[in-house]
């Protein structure tokens, strides 16, 4: 047997303060954003990896030998990561991603359905003619569709997926917590 509690008046519900602030808070959420970091320059990635694994070598070392020698490497290995991680930071391109309103996602993917086959196949959109809207559409630097689909015709396959899947997995992101029941 289904037992269900009573609502509250709506009268009551309005005039509670803590439900109102609640209320603004879940209307005001800022939708979930991603980004894609790109860096074709492949000594500054080196260069930080090599930094990195300074860093951790020099840690190691504090724990092993609390010397001052040892901190002063940590301290100088700190400051190469650091130098280097502005290097690929400066190097980098970031593209910035935001979840759409679901109803302009549901939207969005009614606009490319599957051809036949895909539909054969079990797909319920058209990640062809889908994904360059996709991208445009959560980007938030202003890229075109033309311009995506330029991309995830041109660049290699694991990047336009990582291009693809960066738009696609934002929309999909979910910062809830259904707690414990």
């Amino acid at each position: 047997m289904t037992t269900t509690l009573p609502q509250p008046p709506a009268d009551a519900v309005a005039k509670d303060a803590h439900w109102a602030n609640t209320l603004e808070r879940l209307r005001n959420r800022q939708r979930p954003t991603a980004t894609l970091t790109i860096c074709d320059d492949q000594d500054a990635k080196t260069a930080l990896g090599i930094a990195q694994y300074e860093q951790r070598n020099a840690k190691r070392l504090v724990e092993d030998d609390n010397s001052a020698d040892a901190k002063k490497a940590l301290r100088t290995a700190e400051a190469a990561v650091a130098k280097a991680q502005t290097a690929v930071d400066e190097a980098s391109i970031v593209l910035t991603f935001r979840a759409l309103e679901r109803t302009a996602l549901d939207e969005l993917k009614k606009a490319h359905p599957p051809t036949e086959e895909q539909a054969e196949d079990g797909f319920e959109i058209n990640a062809d003619t889908l994904g360059p809207a996709l991208v445009a559409a959560s980007n938030l630097d202003g890229m075109t569709e033309e311009q995506a689909r330029e991309f995830l015709d041109t660049w290699s396959d694991a990047e336009a997926g990582a291009l693809f899947s960066t738009a696609w997995n934002v929309q999909l992101e979910s910062r809830l917590d259904l707690g414990k029941g």
